[in-house]
C-alpha cells in the first residue's frame, strides 16, 4: 500500500507540471492582453510596468521566472487588483469556497447514498423509477438554473431565506448555493449507488451471507455498501474539486466571496498572475483530493493493498 502511494504522489508531480505549462502559455497566446482596456499609456510609463511584471522579456524566459517564483510559494502580485498579492486574495476567497463546496459534498453524500441504497433495495418497484426519475431530472437541470429557481421559491415568494449576499458568514446565507450546488451531486451519487448496490446484492458473496440466516440489514450495512461505494469513492474526488472549485456561477449568481469570484475577473480581464494562481490551487485541489481517493479506494479494495 505505501508503495502504491508513493507512486502515484510521484505521479501528481509532473501532472501539476504539464497544468502550468498549458496554463501559462494559454494565457499569454489568447488575444488581449492586461493593459488593453487602459487609457493609452505613455511608452515609458507602459514600458516599466511591464517590466515589474516580466512581460517585457521573451516568453520562454517568462515561463522559466514563474516557475522559479512558484517554487518559492510566490504567486506574484495581482495586475488589476492593486496593493494585493495573489495569495492574499486566494485566501480571501478559500473560505467561502470550501464552506460551500465541502457542506454541499456531505449533503451530497448522504442523501445520494441513502437514496441510491433505498431504491436499489426496492429494485424495478414504483419508489424505485420515482427516484431515478427525479435524478435524472437532477442531473438534466444545471444549477445555474436551480440557483435563480431556489432564489425565486424561497427568497422572494415564501421570503424564508437571503437571496444573495453573505452577511457576516451567517447560516441563512449559505444554505441556498449550498443546496444548488449540492442538488446535481445529490443525483449523479444516487444513480452511481443504486447501480453499483444492485450488482453487489446479486454478488456470491451476498448470497452466501444470506445463506448463512444473516438479517437484511446486516447484510446490507456490513457487506453490501462497502462494495457498493467504490465507484462512489472514484467520483467523489473530482467531484469534490468540482463542487469547490468550480462554484464559480453559483458564487457569482448569490453574490458570495469566494475564489470563483476572482477568477472570473482575473480572466476577463487579463490578470495573468491571479489566473495562474488560482489554476495552480485548483490543480493542486484535484490532485490532492483524487489521491485521497485511491487511497480510501485502497482501503476498501483489498487487492490494492498488496500492489
Amino acid at each position: 500500500m505505501l508503495s502504491y502511494a508513493i507512486r502515484r504522489l510521484l505521479i501528481a508531480i509532473p501532472t501539476l507540471l504539464i497544468v502550468i505549462t498549458v496554463a501559462f502559455f494559454m494565457m499569454r497566446i489568447a488575444p488581449g492582453g492586461p493593459f488593453d482596456q487602459e487609457r493609452v499609456l505613455p511608452p515609458e510609463i507602459e514600458k516599466n510596468i511591464k517590466a515589474a511584471y516580466d512581460l517585457d522579456k521573451p516568453l520562454p524566459e517568462q515561463y522559466v521566472i514563474y516557475l522559479g517564483k512558484i517554487l518559492r510559494g510566490d504567486f506574484g502580485p495581482s495586475i488589476k487588483i492593486r496593493d494585493f498579492t495573489v495569495a492574499e486574495l486566494i485566501m480571501a476567497g478559500a473560505p467561502a469556497s470550501m464552506q460551500l463546496g465541502l457542506s454541499a459534498i456531505i449533503l451530497a453524500l448522504v442523501f445520494g447514498v441513502g437514496f441510491g441504497t433505498y431504491a436499489a433495495l426496492r429494485q424495478n418497484s414504483a419508489v424505485d423509477f420515482i427516484v431515478m426519475g427525479i435524478a435524472m431530472i437532477g442531473i438534466a437541470v444545471p444549477n445555474f438554473v436551480m440557483a435563480p429557481l431556489l432564489s425565486l421559491v424561497f427568497g422572494l415568494y415564501l421570503s424564508l431565506l437571503p437571496t444573495a449576499g453573505w452577511g457576516d458568514g451567517e447560516l441563512k446565507y449559505k444554505i441556498l448555493p449550498i443546496i444548488a450546488l449540492a442538488l446535481p451531486q445529490i443525483a449523479y451519487i444516487a444513480r452511481l449507488t443504486r447501480g453499483s448496490m444492485v450488482e453487489v446484492l446479486h454478488s456470491n458473496y451476498i448470497r452466501t451471507a444470506r445463506a448463512k440466516g444473516l438479517r437484511e440489514k446486516i447484510v446490507v450495512t456490513r457487506h453490501a455498501i462497502r462494495g457498493a461505494l467504490l465507484p462512489v469513492v472514484s467520483y467523489l474526488g473530482p467531484a469534490t474539486a468540482a463542487v469547490m472549485t468550480g462554484s464559480v456561477v453559483i458564487e457569482s449568481i448569490f453574490g458570495a466571496p469566494g475564489i470563483g469570484t476572482y477568477f472570473i475577473k482575473a480572466a476577463l480581464n487579463r490578470d495573468y498572475p491571479l489566473v495562474m494562481g488560482v489554476v495552480i490551487v485548483y490543480a493542486v485541489m484535484i490532485i490532492l483530493l483524487n489521491f485521497l481517493v485511491d487511497m480510501v479506494y485502497g482501503l476498501l479494495d483489498p487487492k490494492l493493498k498488496s500492489r
